[in-house]
């Protein structure tokens, strides 16, 4: 198989400003997570988990919130979320829109991180 018909697994990490993690999750949850649930249904997704730490962690904890992806393939993490299945999910788009804002708005950091297996010695 292909480098470019393989599975490709992601990892989107959120470092949420103190105080606000509970409302950046139920916005995240309210809004992005029934996106992520379509394109899991459509075959886009394999796999998609959350994550928060248990812990706070020694005081270098970069992130607090993180989202892996398992896309199908590398076509299908460079789409576009259809437009038809956010119409058909949100009706009320300025609602989304001005969530969606605020959600980032909570955020220190987010970035994104491509993740390429390492095979492991026999």
């Amino acid at each position: 198989m292909s480098d470019a018909r393989k599975p490709v697994t992601v990892q989107y990490f959120y470092k949420i400003r103190w105080g606000f993690e509970k409302e950046f999750i139920e916005l995240f949850d309210r809004n992005h997570w029934p996106l992520l649930r379509a394109g899991l249904e459509s075959g886009r997704y394999l796999d998609v988990r959350a994550y928060t730490p248990r812990f706070h962690g020694d005081g270098r904890q970069d992130w607090n919130f993180e989202v892996t992806i398992t896309y199908r393939d590398w076509t299908s993490m460079e789409e576009h979320t259809d437009p038809a299945v956010v119409r058909r999910l949100y009706p009320d788009a300025e609602k989304l829109a001005r969530e969606e804002q605020h959600r980032f708005e909570l955020l220190d950091a987010h970035w994104d991180a491509p993740l390429e297996e390492h095979a492991l010695p026999r």
